[in-house]
């Protein structure tokens, strides 16, 4: 079975290399959709520089390998948009899932939520020459709540099918419960598909953002998930848990899509009455009204 989805990788590798002359737009959503599957993945982190005042007190992030499987759902697919939700399957047997990491990729896109601090988000608009053949990332919380975004073109040259890009983002889940010494985390972002599945690697900076003053570089990393393509059938129960779930976030995705077609800066409560948005929607049964789940969005939002 190995051996197939390998030649299966392979196939699509080439598939992209000879059409790369004659359709750069079907390359890129060829790119993009081949994301979608059951992956083994190996999540590998390691701060390689610091620059603390004090050196002698400051603590760096300890080097992270982990291992998981996850499901990457297609979940919306238009000429002009593709949206790939991940679950994570964990547990003993394997058997509980964790709604993960949202991925949506819009062609020519020209509304930007940049990423400031502090649970803050500025909406900006570019003219559409700037992003002329490009697809912007937009990359979502577990709740769905925004997290950061950039545009980039994909490159398709010499076998190689990958797009890059530099944007700020809030601190990842592995390190805002544990550190409070910075606040953004400028990412460089590189998502490679290779001919067993794909890498997202990551160069960062980890900033102290203040008001009205110069970042400070605080340290950097290097991230490299290695997404290694397995039989979808390995990823089952996550299928049976999305169409189980699948409408509950469809609702929650519709309310955030009402609030992101405002295009007006977010900024939003990191708890409301003690309790996270992340541990609201989770705690709702699949059953639960748009009206539930707009009351609870609507009470992290701060009004401007």
């Amino acid at each position: 079975m190995r051996s197939k989805v390998f030649i299966t990788s392979i196939a699509l590798t080439t598939s992209l290399l000879s059409n790369s002359q004659t359709d750069a737009r079907q390359n890129d959503i060829a790119a993009i959709k081949s994301m979608c599957g059951c992956y083994e993945v190996q999540f590998n982190f390691a701060e390689t520089f610091s620059y603390p005042k004090d050196s002698l007190t400051y603590k760096p992030s300890e080097t992270k390998h982990e291992k998981a499987l996850e499901w990457v759902q297609l979940i919306e697919d238009s000429s002009n948009k593709i949206s790939m939700q991940h679950l994570l399957i964990v547990g003993p047997n394997e058997n509980d899932i964790v709604k993960h990491w949202r991925q949506d990729w819009l062609f020519e896109n020209t509304d930007f939520l940049n990423f400031q601090k502090d649970l803050t988000w500025k909406h900006s608009a570019t003219p559409a020459k700037n992003v002329k053949g490009q697809w912007t990332q937009k990359v979502y919380q577990v709740d769905d709540s925004p997290r950061y975004e950039g545009s980039s073109s994909w490159v398709h040259v010499d076998g190689s099918h990958y797009w890059k890009n530099t944007t700020d983002a809030p601190l990842p889940r592995r390190e805002h419960t544990k550190r409070d010494d910075y606040n953004v985390l400028k990412r460089r972002n590189i998502h490679e598909i290779t001919a067993t599945g794909w890498v997202h690697e990551q160069d960062n900076d980890k900033l102290i953002r203040n008001l009205n003053q110069k970042d400070i570089l605080l340290a950097q990393e290097k991230g490299f998930d290695v997404y290694t393509k397995v039989p979808d059938a390995n990823c089952k129960v996550a299928q049976n848990w999305w169409k189980k779930n699948e409408d509950i976030w469809l609702k929650i995705r519709n309310k955030w899509n009402s609030v992101y077609a405002s295009k007006k800066d977010i900024n939003l409560h990191k708890k409301v009455e003690k309790k996270s948005l992340f541990s609201l929607l989770f705690d709702l049964k699949p059953t639960a009204s748009q009206a539930e789940i707009d009351a609870i969005i609507d009470s992290f939002v701060i009004k401007s």
